[in-house]
């Protein structure tokens, strides 16, 4: 294994490339004690230790220090760990590592995110927050149905009666065209169509 480039990232930490490929990002004063130098060999032995011991060392450390500033989902500090220059291998180390003391868990992250978030947010603006956040959606839909259950329906249709309130709309002195208007408007909220047509009281020949 010949280490073949060594580029600055940032200050002192540095890309370490072996054989064409990139390996690991080490600081520089880690690369100067495991005597690694461009274009030499680099010993087995010093390779081992920094895969199995060094490295995973510093990516537990790292996923446990972002934790403790506010939760993350898995695909959040998947991404967080990458941009660390860890490798995947460590990356999934270190994720395991976490997950195994319930440091993260997407569908504790997806269960408070909905508790915290139905009274102002719709169901489908609440669905698209959690799967940007790299939450599966299979999570996604059985933490909404711990959490909201059969009565998502009635929390979605006092939410609209709220924006209509906030709004000054009136149901019944409203015309058909302004019904349309806000129709529309909560539809771009993320409210269920159906939700929509029974607080406005529209059937499903209207509008």
């Amino acid at each position: 294994m010949t280490v073949t480039q060594i580029t600055e990232v940032s200050g002192a930490r540095m890309k370490i490339y072996i054989d064409e490929e990139y390996a690991f990002t080490l600081y520089a004063g880690e690369i100067r004690t495991c005597g690694i130098e461009q274009g030499r060999e680099i010993d087995p032995q010093v390779y081992r230790d920094i895969m199995e011991e060094l490295l995973p060392r510093r990516a537990k450390l790292r996923a446990m220090n972002l934790l403790t500033k506010r939760p993350y989902t898995v695909a959040q500090l998947k991404d967080k760990l990458q941009m660390g220059g860890y490798p995947d291998t460590i990356v999934q180390e270190a994720l395991a590592y976490v997950a195994s003391f319930g440091y993260v868990d997407d569908e504790k992250y997806a269960r408070d995110y909905i508790e915290s978030g139905m009274e102002r947010r719709s169901k489908r603006r609440i669905f698209a927050d959690l799967l940007i956040r790299g939450v599966p959606e299979e999570i996604i839909r059985n933490a909404w149905e711990n959490v909201a259950g059969a009565e998502s329906g009635e929390l979605e249709k006092e939410q609209i009666s709220r924006w209509l309130v906030k709004k000054n709309f009136s149901v019944n002195e409203a015309g058909p065209k302004e019904k349309q208007k806000m129709m529309a408007f909560l539809y771009r909220k993320g409210f269920d169509t159906e939700n929509i047509r029974s607080v406005l009281l529209l059937d499903n020949t209207s509008v």
